[in-house]
């Protein structure tokens, strides 16, 4: 029987391992397999190897495990750098992002991170960054938005004739 492969499995393998470290449930999986392939005879660098890890990442597994049992494995608390922003900061900003960015004197129709950033650092002289200010539009629910561009010296009327729906009131 012919040996079946995955085409570009060095992408596939990358993106497979980026969705196990999606979620603490998967990590913990992992984690668990690791240990269990070092319980069946594999040795640490093995396991690293064949898992995508760092020998030293699956002996701490190990070792956590010995001394704490599966409760050793579970993803412990990361509460990385502390907020820059108070939270009444952050408030004014989630009304700020409900309104267009003109209310607040900005020249540009669409709150992004770096306007979002710049007016952060002149109003509360607080310097964020545009990837940080980007994750505080996903913290407070909101989604990018683009605005659709417009084509130079394009014809309304064929263009018209392109869309998929119909203006109300034309017939069908």
């Amino acid at each position: 029987m012919k040996p079946l492969t995955v085409s570009g499995a060095g992408i596939i393998i990358l993106g497979l391992q980026d969705e196990i470290r999606r979620s603490q449930e998967s990590r913990y999986d992992h984690r668990l397999h690791g240990v269990l392939l070092v319980a069946q005879g594999m040795t640490c660098p093995q396991v690293a190897s064949l898992l995508g890890d760092a020998p030293r990442t699956v002996e701490n597994w190990v070792r956590r495990f010995e001394k704490h049992g599966l409760s050793g494995l579970v993803e412990g608390d990361r509460p990385g750098r502390p907020t820059r922003l108070t939270e009444e900061q952050v408030h004014e900003i989630e009304a700020l992002l409900r309104k267009p960015p003109v209310s607040s004197g900005r020249d540009i129709g669409l709150w992004d991170g770096k306007t979002l950033s710049s007016y952060i650092a002149e109003r509360y002289q607080v310097d964020i960054g545009v990837r940080q200010c980007q994750r505080v539009f996903r913290q407070l629910g909101f989604r990018l938005r683009k605005p659709r561009p417009v084509i130079a010296n394009a014809d309304p009327e064929r263009q018209e004739a392109h869309k998929k729906t119909q203006n109300p009131g034309q017939a069908g």
